[in-house]
């Protein structure tokens, strides 16, 4: 593979191996966590009306970008009013021992209840994987652009957008050929990728998988070299649960190679 940082062909043993697998056991163990992905069993939309939902506190409601939670009859815990991000996490509020996380998604709010007993997190088995295999370490380009684009990408969730603010392009050589994907601003910092490849819908998650991409403040700003380690590809929350608004990969940010690294599709629906 041209570009990688090995020409190994085969799964990597040693420091590498053990590395990988120790990022990989925290991976599954933050997915099952009580406040984890797996944990989510509930979805609801706010109107723009205030509402209450069956078996859960409060009424809600959302004008604009600020959602709101107030009491109802009975009840005493403190109102509160969100103004979040479209795209950004989620804030979680705790109230009689329900865990509800309030975001912002589109145009509007949802909130989705957490609860750490959930079927999800009971029958989870793990995450599998292809083995670790220092043929997927990938060194690539990032190319800024002069100025950041906003980048509108669709969601699993039927009828609504995402849009994200791309900073630049990621450039790596594959068998010869130049490939090319969208980046993101990764959530803690460096760069993100979503991407599919001709593994999606396979052995992989057939919507997108997602790759974080370490990256100094000094390659952000006038590019440089990065590396993409395809091995730390993991699967999106809507892989796992049906209650997640994931959004898909940007137009291009498919690779007509199989990318055989990574998190694949997990037990729970390869077996639908």
């Amino acid at each position: 593979m041209t570009g990688a940082l090995s020409t190994s062909t085969t799964p990597a043993d040693g420091d590498f191996a053990d590395e990988w697998q120790q990022w990989h056991t925290i991976r599954e163990r933050d997915l099952a966590a009580p406040l984890g992905w797996l944990s989510i069993n509930r979805l609801e939309w706010l109107d723009t009306e205030p509402s209450r939902f069956e078996g859960l506190p409060g009424t809600w409601w959302f004008d604009g970008p600020t959602a709101h939670l107030r009491p109802g009859d009975g009840e005493s815990f403190d109102a509160r009013d969100f103004d979040l991000e479209p795209t950004g996490p989620g804030e979680v509020v705790d109230i009689d021992d329900v865990h509800i996380e309030v975001a912002r998604r589109g145009d509007g709010y949802l909130i989705r209840v957490h609860d750490e007993n959930a079927p999800t997190v009971r029958n989870f088995r793990g995450v599998p994987a292809y083995d670790a295999d220092l043929a997927w370490v990938v060194e690539a380009r990032f190319e800024p652009y002069e100025q950041p684009r906003p980048v509108t990408v669709g969601a699993v969730a039927e009828g609504l957008a995402h849009v994200y603010v791309s900073p630049g392009d990621l450039v790596f050589d594959h068998d010869g050929q130049q490939r090319r994907l969208i980046a993101f601003n990764g959530k803690q910092g460096g760069l993100s990728v979503l991407f599919t490849d001709a593994t999606s819908g396979i052995t992989t998650y057939a919507a997108n998988r997602s790759l974080a991409v370490e990256a100094a403040d000094e390659v952000l700003r006038n590019g440089g070299r990065v590396v993409l380690d395809f091995n730390r590809a993991t699967n999106l929350p809507c892989a796992f649960i049906d209650f997640a608004t994931c959004p898909l990969p940007p137009a291009g940010n498919h690779l007509d190679v199989e990318v055989t690294a990574g998190e694949k599709t997990p037990y729970e629906r390869s077996a639908q």
